[in-house]
């Protein structure tokens, strides 16, 4: 019996392993700096879809992503260029930073959960976009230009990793997708996970039975805005430019997305399979950005009228259809 459930969770292991193993070599399949480019893109935005999904899990849901996502990347790109800290220094503290932020508007907001809770993100991510915009250190509407790569990193028997093309970049990107995951996936495994849950299923019956949904719901939110901060960070770093067009309410939108198309119950993969498609789909159809949101949002109408399981739950189904059908092969 011991051999035969060593082998049975093996094989559940087995996808996960090969997709992590398959995410670390691809940069020697890909070479183009394009597409290198393109994965960076996927990789942070499913760190931000993870976000979103968490807070989900508690039975919110935000308008306020990228406002956090913006937090973290002003905050890192300052603590550099003005404060004259180092980028792996600048990293956690522009998570801590952001997730500050979040909390300090979470005690508020989150007593109002549901329609109140959408608006006050929603009025959240337009004032702060504004205050990137009117406030003279954040650089204006023109934004912040010349923000410093990260610091060389010296590995062992290998030298100073310089941060001059898109490899380093690439797997700094799939660290902070992999650490993202690892954390979320400890939390979900745990009871704060499992109260999570039921406050998303009945918040009112989860308070009844002694949970503290304020306190959860807090936690999530700024567990989830810490995490953005993260990825905003990264950004500010690789993009070496922002401004406050791009942590606006269109990015919010598409963060939802991503965890919405992928599929809100797999909070986890769901996240990354929806980031995966909607990020290189636009790339590969060559979308228009005059049309993008039309074509995104009939996308999205269409996923979540006939696919309410997202993209994951479609594929779970062709899998578990696939796997009957090889058996009744097999039998007969």
């Amino acid at each position: 019996m011991g051999y035969l459930a060593g082998k049975l969770k093996y094989s559940k292991n087995a996808p996960i392993a090969g997709l992590v193993l398959l995410a670390l070599c691809l940069p020697l399949l890909v070479e183009n700096p394009y597409y290198l480019h393109s994965l960076i893109a996927v990789y942070v935005n499913a760190i931000l879809g993870l976000g979103f999904a968490l807070i989900y899990s508690v039975g919110l849901v935000t308008l306020g992503g990228s406002a956090f996502w913006g937090i973290g990347a002003y905050a890192s790109a300052l603590l550099v260029m003005k404060g004259g800290v180092s980028y792996w220094l600048a990293l956690p503290l522009s998570g801590v930073i952001t997730a500050a932020v979040a909390l300090c508007f979470g005690l508020v907001a989150i007593r109002y959960a549901g329609i109140g809770f959408i608006v006050f993100t929603l009025l959240f991510c337009f004032i702060v976009e504004r205050m990137f915009g009117y406030v003279p250190v954040f650089g204006g509407w023109g934004g912040i230009i010349g923000v410093p790569p990260p610091n060389p990193v010296p590995l062992p028997f290998y030298g100073n990793v310089e941060f001059s093309s898109k490899l380093p970049y690439y797997y700094l990107s799939l660290l902070l997708l992999f650490f993202t995951m690892a954390v979320f996936f400890s939390l979900y495994s745990s009871r704060i996970g499992r109260a999570w849950r039921a406050i998303r299923l009945d918040s009112r019956l989860a308070e009844a039975v002694g949970e503290y949904v304020f306190g959860y719901r807090l936690a999530a939110f700024v567990i989830a805005s810490g995490f953005a901060g993260l990825a905003g960070s990264f950004y500010a770093h690789y993009s070496m430019a922002i401004s406050p067009e791009a942590f606006g309410l269109l990015k919010s939108v598409h963060i939802q997305v991503y965890a919405i198309l992928g599929g809100l119950e797999y909070y986890i993969l769901g996240s990354l399979t929806g980031s995966f498609v909607f990020t290189l789909l636009p790339e590969l159809l060559q979308i228009s950005p005059s049309i993008e949101p039309y074509i995104t949002g009939s996308v999205l109408i269409i996923i979540v009228i006939f696919l309410p399981s997202g993209l994951t739950g479609l594929i779970q189904t062709i899998l578990r259809f696939s796997g009957r059908l090889y058996s009744m092969i097999v039998r007969r």
